[in-house]
């Protein structure tokens, strides 16, 4: 199908010096798990404003490119990190006063990586690395711009596709055990499972998750290892677990 926008000419008389001018950026905020916790991916701002900043990885949109080029082409300049395949919008903010430098409107996007690979700060970016997602919504990292508002609302997003978009299995590898799935599950809701409930529930169906016959490596602690399994069909439909009510919680929310 032909892009009708790129055939039509502009309205005879039509002049847009008539409205304000505004510039559109992209933010990109990459979730993952490290250290049982959930973090998210940040750079250090290097240029004003707010220099010296943690941020999302993120910047202005070329004239010639498409938003998600843009998204693309900003998170493997700012941290070296290629999620082309993994971004997906999920909101836009253009409240004014937003950026300092001029009236900015910016589209966000999200994903969820199981494996970084190497972050390398780049461009603008004088530092890149990951942060607990607590230490930037409970006051411990001062974000710039409205980016902690913007990392909330992904996290809020990612709560919500547990359920309905059976996103859990992105956070791990090809091969898991039920122990590191259900610490995907503590980290983005905040709450602790019942292990053996959590066990339960994934085993109830056979499409959930199916046995490798293999066992992941031994721990410091021995004891048997843990038994390794991969994704089943059933999480193309959704998740198996349902997000506790917090009074059902027994600690609070990240």
């Amino acid at each position: 199908m032909t892009d009708r926008s790129r055939m039509e000419p502009a309205p005879a008389g039509y002049d847009p010096s008539e409205f304000p001018a505004f510039a559109v950026t992209v933010d990109v905020v990459i979730l993952t798990m490290a250290d049982g916790k959930l973090q998210v991916l940040l750079v250090r701002r290097g240029v004003a404003p707010f220099e010296g900043m943690w941020a999302i990885p993120g910047g202005f949109k070329r004239p010639n490119e498409t938003l998600d080029e843009a998204a693309t082409r900003e998170l493997a300049e700012e941290t070296g990190v290629d999620g082309a395949a993994l971004l997906n919008q999920f909101g836009a903010y253009g409240d004014p006063g937003r950026d300092p430098r001029m009236n900015v409107v910016t589209v966000a996007y999200l994903a969820v990586l199981r494996d970084l690979g190497d972050v390398v700060a780049g461009t603008d970016a004088a530092h890149a690395g990951l942060v607990p997602v607590a230490d930037a919504l409970d006051g411990k990292l001062e974000l710039a711009f409205d980016h902690e508002r913007i990392v909330r609302d992904a996290v809020e997003r990612v709560r919500i596709d547990l359920e309905v978009r059976g996103i859990a299995t992105a956070f791990v590898g090809p091969t898991f055990t039920l122990a590191e799935l259900r610490a995907v599950y503590e980290a983005v809701w905040g709450v602790e499972l019942d292990s053996a409930n959590f066990r339960r529930s994934l085993l109830s169906d056979a499409g959930w998750v199916i046995p490798t016959g293999r066992r992941a490596q031994p721990g410091s602690s021995g004891g048997k290892p843990a038994e390794l399994f991969r994704a089943g069909r059933m999480w193309r439909h959704g998740g198996p677990i349902r997000q506790p009510e917090p009074s059902e919680a027994r600690k609070g929310r990240t």
